[in-house]
């Protein structure tokens, strides 16, 4: 099929003013679509910029598709959403109603050199989309759920085990400073807990406790110093902390906490139902050869990440039977999104500058009950995230014992557990970020990868924070 240039002004026709940009640089750039009838359109380079090209083209509501001629070969973005239709691989655009327009922004300026994760687009889309303007109905996501429901259900944990790894457990009576290095040196941020004496695994350690051990210390006027962590054992500590949960909840009628397993003949649903209903970041999946439970084995640390990885896997050539994953995320609201001005219903988003103290850091992990911060600039751009995790940081060289809470800043405490350091940098193994207009099954296959429990939705360009998105979100929402 032959595609001929088009002399028309398509930024005269009727229709809403769309942007579209093709940041990947080109001697001469076209586009083409639905909306010029496969005709190619020529793309100006933004001043100042000249690797970056754009036009405007006028178009009215609904669904489009498009492509872009490159020195002569057709190419798609594959950072935007795209489908296969008669024309190859395209790119597609839907835009809805003209009361839910946005004016367009367009910021051509590439940061040198970062490695932030997420796709160094030049635009903000035109539009806020919606579930009934797709064209999604509620029997379309129900389908798409129910589909996941029994793909989840017809596999068990088993499937999650690894050919080869390790599984570090902790016994109970180790010092709390022994379990920190150890968690620390392995770079794990939690490990079940071993009661040798009752020969089962009764609990499991995270970096939570030493956030809390660290400001139980702290109330009591004193810094963390080696004596008092070699004097306190793991056992010793979760019992003081049972009793203050006791003393919080319920008048003290509250009993321990039991640890939340599974077996290896277990559905993944159920897995990941009990991880949800828990509030726990992974379960233990434990096998005894026994009705009784006794001689128990650790097999593996089942997490969400790993479920979502199998649900990418499976249906990852067949997205169409999951119309809900086409969705962008700003259309779903998934996650948890900055207030916009006006807006009172949401709940205050938790966003600190780099100059905040590590104490203001903790107590803001534990009060909020997140898992993580944003580090932003005055402008709430991002350039950090504080994690639980990077807590067993501070084991290094034994930081723990020269430090106070206070004077110690949250870019200091990040500054520990990197070398080299790049001043308000990021972390590409710990920062991981997506737009707000990338579809739900991108922001899947980027949580699903090792290590990445969090995506930070920002602004193209400038990098500002709109929300963030967990696995638990993901997992809330594909299960209804």
């Amino acid at each position: 099929m032959m595609y001929h240039s088009s002399g028309m002004d398509y930024s005269r026709e009727p229709g809403m003013p769309t942007r579209f940009v093709w940041p990947y640089g080109g001697r001469s750039v076209y586009i083409c679509g639905s909306f010029t009838g496969w005709a190619q359109h020529p793309m100006t380079p933004v001043e100042g910029c000249p690797t970056v090209f754009q036009t405007v083209c006028n178009l009215p509501p609904g669904f489009h598709q498009y492509k872009f001629v490159v020195d002569g070969e057709w190419r798609h973005d594959e950072h935007q959403p795209h489908v296969s239709s008669n024309y190859g691989t395209v790119n597609t655009v839907l835009l809805a109603r003209e009361s839910d327009y946005l004016p367009p922004m367009l910021n051509p300026q590439f940061p040198a050199g970062s490695n932030m994760d997420v796709d160094n687009e030049a635009f903000q889309r035109l539009f806020q989309v919606k579930v009934s303007d797709i064209g999604l109905s509620e029997a379309d996501l129900e389908i798409s759920r129910h589909r996941i429901s029994v793909f989840l259900s017809a596999h068990t944990a088993y499937e999650l085990l690894p050919r080869s790894g390790k599984v570090i457990a902790l016994d109970v009576d180790l010092p709390v400073k022994q379990a920190f290095h150890i968690l620390h040196e392995q770079g794990i941020p939690m490990a079940p807990l071993w009661d040798f004496c009752k020969g089962q695994f009764v609990g499991v350690l995270s970096a939570l406790d030493f956030i809390l051990i660290m400001k139980e210390l702290r109330n009591h006027g004193s810094n963390l110093t080696e004596e008092e962590l070699d004097l306190h054992t793991i056992s010793a500590w979760k019992e003081a902390k049972s009793f203050m949960n006791r003393q919080i909840n319920d008048g003290g009628r509250t009993g321990p906490r039991q640890l939340v397993h599974a077996g290896p003949d277990d559905n993944l649903k159920d897995v990941a139902l009990k991880i949800l209903q828990n509030g726990v970041a992974t379960v233990p999946i434990i096998h005894s050869s026994t009705e009784e439970g006794s001689y128990p084995q650790l097999l593996h640390l089942a997490s969400l990440s790993d479920i979502l990885q199998s649900i990418c896997r499976y249906f990852r050539y067949s997205l169409g039977l999951l119309p809900v994953l086409q969705l962008p995320v700003c259309a779903i609201g998934l996650g948890t999104w900055v207030p916009k001005i006006g807006e009172s219903n949401r709940q205050p988003f938790a966003m600190l500058r780099p100059s905040a103290s590590l104490s203001a850091a903790l107590n803001l992990l534990v009060q909020a009950q997140v898992s993580s911060i944003p580090i932003v600039d005055d402008n709430d751009s991002l350039l950090d995230v504080y994690s639980r995790s990077d807590i067993t940081a501070l084991a290094k060289d034994k930081s723990y014992t020269n430090i106070n809470l206070e004077e110690m800043t949250v870019h200091r405490a990040l500054q520990l557990g990197e070398e080299p350091y790049s001043p308000y940098g990021i972390s590409q193994q710990r920062c991981h970020m997506c737009l707000p207009t990338d579809p739900l099954h991108k922001i899947m296959e980027r949580l699903s990868k090792p290590g990445v429990r969090r995506l930070v939705i920002v602004e193209a360009g400038s990098k500002r924070v709109e929300g963030i998105v967990t696995l638990s979100d993901i997992f809330r929402f594909l299960l209804g």
